[in-house]
């Protein structure tokens, strides 16, 4: 049998007032802006100092990223014209021979 059909209509109420309501220890913590852990977000966060240094710090990892891959890239490009010119010089002598 269930709960709301052994309480009578009038006790409901009183039920649910007392089933919404938590005891202060088990209320979640909130964190106030500026507190740790808290997310940064524009506003006076983008000003600080330490905000900007990981920017750039960011930045700078990326560009070093990025220049990595063209540097490969460059290469890759480099050898495969070498490839190339060596498989028409190989083309040319074989047009040659006969």
């Amino acid at each position: 049998m269930s709960l709301t059909r052994t309480l009578l209509p009038r006790q409901l109420p009183a039920l649910a007032s007392r089933t919404t309501a938590r005891p202060f220890s088990l209320a979640a913590r909130r964190m106030a802006e500026g507190d740790a852990g808290a997310t940064r977000s524009g506003g006076a966060a983008q000003g600080d100092a330490f905000t900007k240094r990981e920017q750039a710090s960011e930045d700078y990892y990326v560009r070093q990223q990025e220049k990595d891959k063209l540097a490969k890239l460059k290469q890759k490009i480099a050898d495969s014209e070498a490839q190339l010119a060596k498989d028409r010089e190989e083309a040319e002598s074989m047009v040659k021979k006969p």
